[in-house]
Parts: C-alpha cells; structure tokens; sequence
C-alpha cells in the first residue's frame, strides 16, 4: 500500500542524506535528527490510517457474521411454522451474505498485517530516535576534540601533523561506520509484510458447498432431533 512505499522511501532517503553529509558527523546528526522527526510526524499519521482501515473492516466483518446468523434464524423459525419456501429464501440471503464476508475477511486479513507493520515501523522509528539523541552529545564532544587535536598537530612538525590527521581520519571512520550500521539496520524495514491475506485467500473465495436444498435438508434434520 502507499504508505509503507512512502516509508521504505523515508528510510532510503535518510540513508542518501546520511552518506551526503559523510564528512562531518557533528552537523550530519543533527540534520538527520531533524529529518527522522519530521518522518516520524508523517509515519504516525500512517500507522493512524492503517489502524483506522483494520477496524474499519473488522466492524464490516462483525456486521456481516450477524447478518448471516440473523438469516439462519429466519430460515429454521420458517421451517419450524411450515414454511420451506420461505426458509429456502432466508438460505439463499444467508449464502449471498456469507460470499460476501470471504471478500471482507481477506480484506481484514490484508489490513490487519499492514497495521501490525506499520505500528513496528513506527516503534522502530522512536527506538532509532531516542537512541540518536542519547548519542548525539558524545560524538559531537568526540568530534570537536578531533577538531582541535588536528589544529594542535597541524602547529608541530610535518610527522606530527601527518600523524594527527591519520589520528583524526580513524576517528571520523568509525564514527561515520556506527552511523552506517545504524543506517543498515534501519533499511531492513524495507522487507515486505508477510502476505497472510492471499495465504487465505483460496480458503475464503471458494463458494459455499452446500446447496439452497442441501442446507435446507440439513437444518430440517436439525430440528427434528
């Protein structure tokens, strides 16, 4: 559905943003701070709408299920005063209603998973951010010290200054590899949801197997008993 392309986009987009500003970390945290917030806003909103279609079209299954029950009643208090005829149309509305509900029942499958994945996005998001924000303070203080070592070696010999700023590239590489691992784990919410929904599929849009008559014969032996 859109919303999840559009997440899989945000977390493409904040890798692109993270590797652009691969040279300077202190400032780089702070924009892709910036951005995760404004994307966690947008996924909220998200995760909002896709619960909102999961009840939606679990009161619409609910709705049907009492549907069909209100129609086998009829059918058995027909049957019970004499009435087949009437009984059989109370089945024939009873079975349109229950082909109905297979459609609806693959509905609620399909947004039931795509609510439980979104909501997993948008936790995973939180974690990222607050994770982000304990850390921000300790790899600006470590880049700043990078900062003035390298200006301190640059004002000694030449070993001195060649020296400091290999000191200084090792430093900035193993912060900007965190960063990456950090963005590497964040593109593994790109999977795709697990399609339970086509998994039931065949199960539901298969049509019913009894007859008008065949349920007709059966609710009858029902009540004779």
């Amino acid at each position: 559905m859109g919303i999840l392309e559009r997440f899989n986009d945000i977390i493409k987009s904040n890798i692109n943003a993270l590797l652009d500003k691969f040279e300077d970390p202190s400032k780089m945290i702070d924009q892709y701070m910036r951005e995760m917030i404004e994307d966690l806003a947008e996924v909220k909103r998200g995760t909002a709408s896709v619960m909102a279609e999961e009840t939606r079209t679990k009161r619409l299954v609910d709705e049907n299920a009492a549907e069909v029950a209100k129609y086998a009643n009829y059918a058995k208090r027909a049957l019970m005063a004499g009435n087949e005829d009437d009984a059989r149309i109370f089945i024939a509305k009873k079975q349109e209603l229950e082909d109905a509900g297979a459609g609806l029942m693959t509905a609620y499958a399909a947004a039931h998973e795509n609510a439980i994945k979104m909501r997993q996005m948008h936790d995973k998001l939180v974690e990222n951010i607050e994770a982000l924000k304990a850390r921000r303070e300790m790899i600006k203080a470590k880049v700043s010290v990078a900062k003035t070592q390298k200006t301190i070696n640059e004002a000694t010999s030449t070993s001195g200054r060649t020296q400091g700023a290999m000191d200084a590239f090792n430093r900035m590489e193993d912060k900007a590899q965190k960063m990456l691992d950090e963005a590497t784990a964040m593109a593994e919410l790109n999977s795709e949801p697990i399609d339970k929904a086509k998994a039931l599929e065949e199960k539901y849009a298969s049509k019913s197997s009894f007859s008008v008559e065949e349920e007709l014969n059966r609710m009858k032996s029902e009540l004779e008993k």
